[in-house]
């Protein structure tokens, strides 16, 4: 009997042993944690971007905006057709919230004019990177691929720089200013005269957005047919803005004219523009 009690004991002298450095081991693993946890420091996640969605590309513009980009539709006396043309075609996307593109290509007796419109909302995977930041160097890429020529100077400074203006024996600029040569006759038309004047040249544009600039581009292609594309890309936060308007005339002695097609899509953009802070 006194073994038996002996044994007992023991096994509560144990059982009491093993509880305490359970225990202990408890206390003494979370302490460390939660000291580590208390000094360790945590970099702050970067803002995510102030668009969370985006507007629908074919919904863009209005019916009076395409008419005027896109004067074929009002050529088309088909009333499906003309609906048709309206609505534009969406381009494959699979997350319109990140992005949505839309295009119209409308015949009319002058020509044929091709619009394309496209929404990118920039997303940043990296934490300590904002989303607007991450949009600001993607459009930095888009506006360094288009290669913008130096912003030039006064159209009359540059005509002088590269001879275009020539004084007259009098000392004022022969035929330039006032249209006639010496001896009072028309003169003929210079050549700086075709040239695009200097404020219809790619350019950054100062009023559109957080930053903006654009493209112009004459291209006669394989044929004879003259193809003007105007280009203008913008950014408001984290949400990039294209857009592509081009004209080829019917006839192949025509050139679309640069300052018509550059005013047209600028109002789309400034329409686009008010629609996403609006």
């Amino acid at each position: 009997m006194q073994r038996k009690a002996y044994v007992s004991a023991a096994a509560v002298l144990l059982a009491a042993v093993l509880s305490g450095c359970s225990g202990g081991s408890g206390v003494g693993g979370s302490a460390p944690d939660s000291k580590g946890g208390d000094t360790g420091t945590t970099a702050a996640a970067a803002q995510p971007g102030k668009y969370r969605t985006l507007p629908e590309a074919c919904g863009a513009a209005d019916h009076d905006t395409l008419d005027t980009l896109l004067p074929g539709i009002q050529e088309t006396t088909d009333e499906a057709q003309q609906e048709k043309a309206y609505a534009g075609e969406a381009t494959l996307t699979y997350d319109t919230d990140r992005r949505d593109g839309c295009d119209w290509k409308v015949a009319s007796a002058a020509a044929t004019d091709h619009l394309f419109v496209d929404f990118e909302r920039v997303v940043s995977y990296d934490t300590t990177v904002s989303d607007e930041a991450k949009a600001e160097e993607l459009y930095a890429t888009k506006q360094a691929t288009a290669d913008l020529p130096e912003p030039a100077a006064s159209s009359s400074s540059s005509a002088s720089a590269s001879g275009d203006v020539t004084p007259s024996p009098s000392g004022s600029a022969g035929g330039a200013a006032d249209g006639a040569n010496a001896s009072g006759a028309p003169s003929a038309p210079s050549a700086s005269a075709s040239r695009t004047p200097a404020d219809l040249q790619p350019r950054v544009l100062d009023d559109l957005g957080d930053e903006a600039f654009l493209d112009d581009k004459l291209n006669t292609g394989s044929s004879t047919a003259q193809q003007r594309t105007v280009t203008v890309v913008f950014r408001t936060s984290n949400v990039i803005v294209r857009i592509e308007y081009s004209e080829q005339p019917t006839a192949s002695t025509d050139a679309p004219d640069s300052k018509e097609m550059q005013d047209r899509a600028q109002k789309l953009a400034q329409v686009l523009a008010s629609r996403l802070n609006g």
